[in-house]
């Protein structure tokens, strides 16, 4: 590609751009633009991973790429997709949040070593020593309240029993003057988010003409959505899937894109890795070709989860997943098996039964209510069913021992293909 417009173009994230911002991309001189990230936590998660690629995207083509965070603005929180008032979070909390996002960010952009290192901006620099006088009086007197009023932010929060305070209807002011100061420091002509972002960023270019009578741009990419109509970047259960693995862990960051719809795969392989045009339409062909396969979902998996948590854990990853398909479970660490059967019921057994000669697995297998009479249980061992750590068990007479459990706090049973329980020894 010969410029970052055309490569974010063929890729889907151009949903809108103010008039000029393709010239200015595609002109050969760099540019130097910016994207906001929110540090309501100590991680970002898959729902910031688009604007992140786009970042990276325009610091891979040579232009200076900005992440700013909002010290001073996640004080008082974005309305942009919100039903409701933000909790409010203290100083502390956001610098603490603040050293987490940078470590995420330095697996993307380059801070050092290149030509155009990418910077990290915290605007609490200025929006915690501006006067409240001065702001309104240099700042808000180019903001019209009518026009605020029909952003979709406030109007879908006016429509709300809640409303909207003047603290977060006052958000777009500060985004505005965040982007004058950047311009002012760093020379930056365009500011980038998602689309539900344009009409503030329009009203931060329109500060900068009207104040410093200099041409500045807006690029905004659509919303991930999920074809289905669901949340993207929520597990299954709901759960926010975050780039830290503390808080998400590779296997079931690994699985989050494993999971990807076929209607949806193709867009992600296109917004979230680096996999050229040719590679993901050999990709979509093996899809129609083979859908079962999964080609592509396991390429999206792996792409993705390497460039966030590293090779090692994506191999952990890799080897984690395949326990759910009878794999081998002698070198899997027991907390990866307690992450891989999280979601599976489970029962607690004294540890002192498996002593000696131990406990039958029938009895076992019933008290855990995975089989329903020691009668079934062992018929189901005599025809092959039943499965003890994935190794299938065909004597009606087995007995558990503690050599049986994994690091001498689990036993993984199973009946048939996919009925996973965990027997846990206390």
């Amino acid at each position: 590609m010969s410029s970052v417009f055309e490569e974010l173009s063929w890729r889907g994230v151009v949903h809108s751009a103010t008039e000029g911002t393709e010239k200015a991309l595609t002109s050969g001189t760099p540019i130097t633009a910016y994207i906001g990230f929110d540090p309501t936590a100590s991680s970002l998660h898959v729902g910031s991973l688009l604007q992140i690629m786009n970042l990276a995207r325009l610091q891979k083509f040579g232009h200076n790429a900005i992440a700013l965070v909002g010290g001073g603005t996640g004080m008082i929180g974005d309305p942009s997709g919100k039903s409701q008032e933000r909790q409010l979070l203290t100083v502390e909390q956001i610098q603490e949040n603040l050293a987490g996002i940078r470590v995420q960010l330095e697996q993307f952009l380059a801070f050092d070593g290149v030509n155009n290192p990418a910077r990290m901006v915290d605007n609490g620099e200025w929006l915690l020593q501006v006067g409240l006088i001065e702001f309104l009086r240099d700042i808000g007197k180019h903001f019209r309240v009518n026009v605020m009023m029909t952003k979709d932010s406030v109007k879908d929060r006016f429509a709300k029993e809640q409303g909207i305070s003047f603290t977060e209807f006052s958000y777009q002011l500060l985004q505005g003057y965040d982007y004058l100061v950047l311009h002012d420091r760093y020379g930056c002509t365009l500011q980038m988010g998602g689309s539900d972002q344009f009409g503030n960023i329009i009203e931060g270019a329109d500060l900068i003409r009207t104040k410093r009578s200099a041409q500045a741009y807006g690029l905004v990419s659509p919303l991930v959505t999920k074809s289905d109509g669901t949340k993207f970047g929520k597990s299954e259960g709901g759960q926010n899937i975050w780039l830290d693995p503390a808080r998400t862990s590779p296997f079931k960051f690994y699985q989050f894109w494993i999971n990807a719809l076929d209607a949806d795969v193709i867009p992600y392989l296109k917004y979230f890795t680096y996999l050229t045009r040719d590679e993901i339409s050999e990709l979509e062909q093996s899809m129609q070709a083979d859908p079962g396969k999964k080609a592509a979902q396991k390429r999206l998996a792996v792409e993705v989860t390497r460039m966030v948590h590293g090779e090692a854990a994506l191999e952990r990853a890799m080897r984690a997943s395949q326990v759910l398909f009878g794999g081998a479970l002698d070198d899997v660490p027991t907390e990866d098996l307690l992450d891989i059967f999280g979601d599976a019921p489970s029962s607690q057994f004294d540890k002192a039964r498996f002593d000696g000669e131990g406990v039958a697995l029938a009895d076992i297998l019933v008290e855990s209510g995975l089989i329903k009479s020691k009668r079934e249980a062992r018929d189901m061992m005599t025809s092959g069913g039943v499965y003890v750590n994935n190794v299938r068990v065909s004597d009606p007479a087995h007995r558990l021992i503690h050599a049986d459990s994994i690091g001498g706090q689990v036993i993984v049973l199973r009946k048939g293909a996919k009925a996973y329980h965990l027997a846990k020894l206390g």
